[in-house]
C-alpha cells in the first residue's frame, strides 16, 4: 500500500485544452513607406475585439482580432488587421463559467502569440517592431457587461 494519491478516472471533473492556435487572417498594407522612412514616428490607433464561435460538442474557436491604423497626418502609413485564433475544450465547465473563460482567459493566452506577429510583420514592413501594450481583457469583459446591462434596463424602461 502507498501514500500516493490515486489519479484521477478520465473525464472526471472540468477539463480545459488549447486543441490548436493558428492566424486565420492577416493583412498588412503598406502605402507610406517610402515617405515615411526619413519621417518620425507615425500615430498608431489599435482596435482590439474578441469573437467567439462553436466549432462543435464543448468545443469553441475564440479569435483575437488586432486591427492597426499608422497615420501620419492625414496620410496612411500602414494598415494591419490580424485574426489570431484558437480551438479550445471545455469538458465540464458550467455554463454561466464558460463566457468569462472564453472572453477573459482565452484571449489572454492568444495575446502573447498575436503580440509577436503584429511586432514581426510592422518590422518586415520596414518600421520599429510595435509592442502592443499589455491588455486587460477582464476589465473589457466587465465594460461589456455593463454596456449590455444597461441596454437592457433602458430598453425594460421604454416599453412600460
Amino acid at each position: 500500500m502507498t501514500d500516493a494519491p490515486e489519479a484521477a478516472p478520465q473525464g472526471a471533473g472540468p477539463q480545459i485544452s488549447i486543441l490548436g492556435q493558428f492566424v486565420k487572417d492577416l493583412s498588412f498594407e503598406n502605402p507610406g513607406v517610402a515617405a515615411q522612412l526619413a519621417q518620425t514616428k507615425p500615430q498608431i490607433q489599435v482596435g482590439i475585439d474578441v469573437q467567439v464561435r462553436p466549432l462543435g460538442a464543448d468545443q469553441f474557436e475564440v479569435g483575437l482580432r488586432i486591427m492597426i491604423d499608422a497615420k501620419s497626418g492625414d496620410a496612411s502609413v500602414y494598415v494591419m488587421e490580424l485574426v489570431y485564433a484558437g480551438a479550445f475544450l471545455l469538458r465540464g465547465i458550467p455554463a454561466d463559467q464558460q463566457q468569462p473563460f472564453l472572453l477573459i482567459e482565452a484571449p489572454r493566452l492568444l495575446f502573447p502569440f498575436a503580440r509577436r506577429i503584429v511586432a514581426d510583420t510592422v518590422r518586415d514592413g520596414g518600421y520599429q517592431p510595435l509592442m502592443l501594450d499589455p491588455i486587460d481583457f477582464a476589465g473589457l469583459y466587465r465594460a461589456q457587461m455593463e454596456r449590455q446591462r444597461a441596454a437592457q434596463a433602458s430598453g425594460q424602461t421604454g416599453t412600460a
